[in-house]
């Protein structure tokens, strides 16, 4: 069973701040990755799986892995933060555990520690299958320092 708290939903303030920024993200929208959750310290990002976003051998290619994971850990942190606040990534490191293969992979980041400054997250990539079966391809932990939002 599901912790609770993973089915827990951000409000519509938060879910709205989220989603827009995300849909700025030029390199998530060229790679057609999507949010599909976002709770208080957690966010889940889809990548179909297209010939586009693989390797040589069919597989995902680890720096679209990597690229999804990172931002699910960052709007993971943002969630957690007031309005006129950033997150940007200091340091990630990810371990590729098996071919990242499947209908997509799902991104999860889970804020482990919020700070004033500092959040560390987990990341977590799952190769899902068509039928719904799921497969952890990656998983890192990923550090984010927390800024002030630049004036218009």
């Amino acid at each position: 069973m599901e912790d609770p708290i993973h089915q827990e939903q951000a409000s519509p303030a938060v879910h709205k701040r989220i989603q827009d920024s995300f849909d700025r993200q030029g390199l998530m929208r060229h790679l057609g990755a999507r949010i599909t959750h976002i709770a208080p310290g957690r966010v889940h990002i889809v990548l179909p799986s297209r010939p586009e976003v693989t390797q040589q051998h069919g597989y995902v290619h680890a720096g679209a892995t990597s690229a999804v994971a990172d931002s699910a850990g960052g709007y993971a942190a943002l969630t957690l933060f007031p309005e006129d606040s950033e997150v940007l990534t200091v340091e990630y490191k990810i371990n590729l555990l098996a071919p990242a293969v499947g209908d997509h992979i799902e991104a999860i980041g889970t804020v482990l520690k919020s700070g004033r400054t500092l959040t560390v997250c987990r990341l977590e990539v799952y190769g899902v299958q068509a039928g719904g079966e799921r497969k952890l391809v990656a998983n890192g932990q990923q550090t984010l320092i927390r800024v002030n939002r630049p004036a218009p």
